[in-house]
């Protein structure tokens, strides 16, 4: 209880009141809205990035969380996050295995492979160059094989040391979240049902528009996909609407079997 001690009355309440939610993460979308809750006040970010694995090797799996459209785990590339991954948990190392807090595209290594990391390539490159800040810590594996890191990137140009504090105490039930969640597959940045660039134009549908169907395939709901992606269920079913115009087809079943068919024969 060291970590809390110092903490107001006000402040522990709200602490327990995140980690309560925190224990009842069970799927993803519980995760996103959990991140994107209460704990914003302690840990202001836009992208969680999180990294597990041999980090000796080139053997390290990622997962993603933001609300930031295009910004998901199946669109990243695991040649540029693998690395990144790498550099920063090697840092987490040499600093003691402490929370640490840096500016992205500082001069240091780790800055600068932030820095490169933001590329175009996909969503998460390109998101990355709005993000002024980082922040990292790990669990450390004593029983298993590896060690877990996680990495916040915020759009604020610094995160300060109350930040870093809220980080040691919020680990644990960071940790104990993500491992109630199956990880996501990894793959290209483009979603798995329009693997082929060619299937895209075929399907003739906006960046927004497949990033719905792809929540729309995972069985959410207008309201959920309007949480996560930050826009209303009125706008998500607009855009449903448009979907359903391009596809030729009545409803979000028949959109699915639509793309999904084509992705097969295609």
């Amino acid at each position: 209880m060291g970590l809390f001690s110092s903490l107001s009355a006000d402040h522990l309440q709200r602490y327990f009141r995140i980690i309560q939610e925190g224990l009842a993460v069970r799927q993803h979308f519980d995760l996103l809205m959990w991140l994107q809750g209460e704990v914003q006040q302690y840990l202001p970010h836009e992208i969680m990035l999180v990294g597990w694995g041999d980090f000796s090797s080139n053997s390290i799996q990622h997962d993603i969380i933001s609300p930031l459209p295009g910004v998901r785990t199946a669109r990243s590339e695991s040649a540029v996050l693998s690395p990144l991954l790498r550099t920063l948990y090697n840092r987490w190392i040499e600093l003691g295995r402490m929370p640490c807090a840096s500016n992205v595209g500082a001069t240091d290594t780790a800055g600068s492979r932030i820095a490169q990391a933001g590329s175009p390539k996909c969503s998460f490159g390109i998101a990355l160059q709005g993000m002024h800040s980082s922040l990292l810590h790990g669990i450390s594996d004593k029983r298993g094989r590896h060690d877990c890191l996680y990495v916040i990137f915020s759009s604020q140009d610094k995160l300060n040391d109350s930040t870093l504090g809220a980080m040691e105490i919020l680990l644990p039930y960071l940790d104990t979240a993500m491992r109630r969640v199956a990880p996501l597959p990894q793959s290209s940045c483009q979603p798995s049902f329009l693997a082929n660039p060619r299937e895209s134009e075929n399907h003739g549908l906006s960046e927004r528009e497949i990033e719905i169907m792809e929540w729309v395939r995972k069985g959410k709901t207008n309201a959920e996909i309007g949480s996560i992606l930050c826009i209303s269920s009125y706008t998500v079913k607009n855009h449903l609407h448009q979907i359903f115009r391009k596809l030729d087809v009545y409803n979000r079943v028949q959109a699915v079997s639509k793309v999904e068919r084509r992705a097969r024969h295609g």
